[in-house]
Order: C-alpha cells, then structure tokens, then sequence
C-alpha cells in the first residue's frame, strides 16, 4: 500500500514523555482527537495520572516508556512500549508490549509511533510484541475493533475504527480477540435445563458477600482464586499482592456490598464475581477534569441521579471446577446473585468483559441466559 506523505503543521517527531508537562499532553491527547466522537468519554487525568505514577505497583516488574509524536508544535499521536518481568517468567524472555495508542488517521504517524516503540523493545532484548495493553493484560486490553456505536464500560477502551488497519500495515497480526457481552437486567433468564442443573448442586454451595471486616484477607483470597482461575488463559500475568491491595482500595470505595460474591463448594472458596457501576455514565460530561466544579457533578450522578448500568471486571471459577458442570453450575449462582441488587438500585444492563473469543464454555453460558456480544478487542503480534 503506498503511503502519502504526512501533510501536518511541521516537520513529523517522535519525543520520550520525559517531565510533567509531556505526560499532561500524552493523557490528554485521546480526548483531542474523539472531540467530535459522541460516544467517546474521557477518562478522568487525575485516574491515568495515578496509574502512571512510579507508585502503581505494577511497576516493581515493569519498564516502560511513552512517546508522542509532533508535526510541529501540534501532537498528533502517542504510544508506550512495556517490558513486563511477570509475562517474561511464564511466556519467554523475549517478549514485549506497546500500547496506549491514540492518532490522527495518517499513516506516517502510526510508522513513526510504532517503529519508536518497536526499537526501545528490541534493544531489551523482545522479539515478540504484542498489544496494545495500557499498561498489562490486567488493565485495559486490545484495539476496539467492533462497537463503534455505544460508549465504552468503565476500564474498557475506545478507539477510532482505522486503527485496526493501520496496525495491521505495518505487519501486525491478530494474536486473540476479547469479547464484551451485553445483559439486560429484565432480559436476564435461566431456561429450564439450567434451572435443573443449578438445583443439583444447591445444599453444596453457598453464595456469601464479601466480609468487610475481614477486607484485606477476603481481597488476598479473591486474588488466589483469580490468579488459579486465569492461569491456563492466554498471556496471563498474575496479580502482585501488592497490585491486588490497590484494586481492593478501589472496590472498598466503588462497590456495594450487594455487587460481590463469593461462592464456597462444601465451605471451601472457589468462585467469585465483581459487579462495579458504570462510572463512565458519571464522567462522561467532566472531559476528564475534576476541577472546578466536576467533582460535584460526579457526586450529584453517583448519589442523587444513580447510575444504570454496570460491569464485571473481574469474575473467577477455580481450575479444579472449570471443566466440571459444577463450574458452570458457580458462575451461574454468582450471576443469578446479582439480579436482585441490580433490581433493587434501578440498575438496568451489564457488561461482562473481557471474555476470550476461543472461552465457548463462559461464553455459552452468557448466551443461554440472554447476553450478546456487542464489542470486539482485538490484540496484534508482530516478531521483530
């Protein structure tokens, strides 16, 4: 395919993120190019700054770098490349990743951005790149290749829908796709022969809440049983129990007591499930900024006006029961245990993600009760 010049504001640079003032434009450059995407919401700076600070504990095992290109005085795209220790212990200490990638539709930047990206890798030793992640496979994942039309789940990505083909140009090519799939509350139904199957296990299972008095020991065990359950998962990373404290700091703030369960097979936990609020409904209309008044705003939509919808970022069935009916058998309780509290807050529709494409177990599950797939994720590989 020939590729027409870029015809910009200047000369086309790729620059390291080196001080404040050039990550402030690297967070904000994704709200500058979706200003004309209805659908597009802004995740608030104050968040992406806290994930990229050197306190995330994601960086005990990772290096990164970012980048933004420049056509003059004028930022046109960004990227970062990453070297996960973690990923190197359990698939090969050749690996690497890019992501974070936002750009104007022009070929010469996505060449410039992904060629930056690709040397800082290869001079640490990868040959195998895969992404884009922001900032692991842990957080948000893959390019947005189908689902234009609806606004993205709180921590699920959004994209323009020329990306996928830009990428693809420069030689990379589809590793997995992750899937979200989309429940309405009222539409939510378990047919007859699961009914059936469900009751076979009732007096073995109980389905508990998270016991908050006991927070931090519940929030290391929703670790070990989401680290056994994604183990066999393509390109799993574990959680850090360090990595995981912080996610629990934010489900003690963000989730109910009524959106977490855990289910226990004759006393023994084996499953969980996380439903947290849709806070991009809240953040929509704050253009990422908390300040002046934004704050308020977001308080007034999580307290007074609610939310309508939610998501499940994290969910987990032990291995020992995956390959079991009893294993579909727990992630249907856990999702049979959230439409009461979803009736209760006027909580009208779910996101589940991400499910991998090739997981037809989990998937057959959804679709027997009423959930569809409505977005498509897509992750690349290219060896350099």
């Amino acid at each position: 395919m020939n590729q027409p010049p870029f015809r910009g504001h200047g000369p086309l640079v790729t620059r390291p993120v080196l001080d404040k003032a050039d990550l402030a434009t690297f967070i904000g450059l994704p709200g500058r190019l979706h200003r004309n995407d209805p659908h597009w919401v802004e995740p608030l700076h104050a968040e992406r700054r806290d994930q990229l600070s050197p306190k995330n504990p994601v960086f005990a095992h990772l290096e990164w770098q970012a980048w933004i290109a420049w056509s003059g005085s004028e930022p046109v795209g960004r990227i970062s490349a990453q070297v996960d220790r973690l990923h190197r212990q359990l698939h090969g200490p050749d690996t690497g990743h890019f992501g974070m990638l936002a750009a104007v539709d022009d070929p010469a930047v996505f060449e410039a951005l992904m060629a930056t990206a690709e040397q800082w890798l290869l001079e640490r030793g990868a040959r195998r790149i895969t992404g884009p992640f922001n900032l692991t496979i842990n957080e948000e994942s893959g390019l947005l290749v189908e689902g234009f039309d609806r606004p993205p789940a709180v921590m699920m990505g959004h994209g323009q829908p020329y990306y996928g083909a830009r990428v693809e140009a420069l030689g990379y090519r589809p590793a997995a796709d992750l899937l979200a799939y989309w429940m309405r509350t009222d539409e939510l139904n378990f047919p007859p022969p699961l009914c059936h199957l469900m009751e076979r296990w009732r007096d073995r299972v109980r389905i508990r809440p998270l016991d908050r008095r006991r927070f931090a020991e519940e929030i290391q065990l929703l670790r070990d049983i989401f680290n056994d359950a994604w183990a066999e998962n393509w390109g799993f990373v574990p959680f850090t129990e360090a990595e995981f404290e912080a996610v629990g700091n934010h489900l003690k703030l963000l989730v109910p007591d009524d959106l977490l369960y855990i289910a226990e097979v004759d006393g023994e936990p084996s499953a969980f499930i996380v439903a947290l609020p849709n806070l991009n409904e809240a953040i929509a209309p704050l253009h990422g900024r908390l300040l002046p008044f934004g704050w308020l705003r977001l308080l007034w939509r999580l307290k007074v006006r609610g939310l309508r919808t939610a998501r499940v970022p994290l969910m987990g069935v032990r291995r020992a029961h995956q390959r079991s009916r009893l294993g579909s058998v727990l992630a249907l309780y856990l999702i049979e245990a959230l439409k009461p509290p979803f009736v209760r807050r006027g909580l009208e529709a779910l996101e589940m993600s991400w499910i991998l494409e090739s997981n037809r177990g989990m998937r057959n599950i959804l679709e027997h009760i009423g959930a569809y797939p409505y977005k498509r994720y897509r992750v690349y590989e290219k060896r350099i």
